[in-house]
């Protein structure tokens, strides 16, 4: 049964200590000497939520369901060229791709559009070409939409909302980068 005879003696050593059951040990002690003095703080920490996300091979894409909201993400190098607002005919396709699975699971009401990007640039420039990038998928959504019961909203946020963080110990991760350029197109679930 054990490959070792030390092994074979651990465990059985273990096996008489828990058989002996519980003995008096000095850290067991819970009377505390009067002239301590002992500051209970409570500790606070932010929870976060755990969302699972699906990830394209490439990496150009990826989808998140977090309750009833979905959360599409198509990087922006998929969609536009660099420093661009006009999407591409690849982008297109998959915005159709985009369309189909939101008629197939939206509630209906809203499909809100959110354009990001990474941190090189003004904040100005940014926020302005995030805007102009979700606009452009928000013309296509909802000529492809045309019909159901969704408006489509679209919202510039530049650099300020990051997937991943851009500077890891004080340097570029171009990888990250990547993955901040990207357009989110956001709606809730039929239940």
């Amino acid at each position: 049964m054990f490959r070792s005879p030390d092994r074979a003696l651990a465990v059985a050593v273990l096996a008489g200590v828990l058989a002996a059951g519980p003995g008096p040990a000095a850290w067991a002690d819970p009377t505390v000497p009067p002239d301590a003095a002992v500051s209970v703080e409570d500790l606070v920490f932010p929870v976060e939520d755990l969302v699972p996300e699906v990830e394209s091979l490439d990496g150009s894409e990826s989808e998140s369901k977090q309750g009833e909201q979905v959360t599409v993400a198509l990087t922006s190098d998929v969609l536009f060229a660099l420093d661009k607002a006009v999407l591409t005919p690849k982008a297109r396709q998959r915005l159709r791709a985009v369309a189909e699975k939101i008629r197939a699971e939206s509630a209906g009401d809203v499909v809100n559009v959110g354009g990001h990007t990474d941190d090189q640039g003004s904040d100005a420039y940014n926020r302005a070409l995030s805007l102009r990038r979700a606009q452009a998928v928000q013309q296509v959504l909802t000529t492809l939409l045309n019909g159901s019961a969704v408006t489509v909203r679209a919202t510039g946020y530049g650099e300020a909302k990051p997937k991943l963080p851009n500077l890891v110990e004080g340097r570029p991760v171009e990888e990250n980068r990547a993955k901040n350029r990207r357009v989110e197109i956001v709606f809730n679930a039929k239940q």
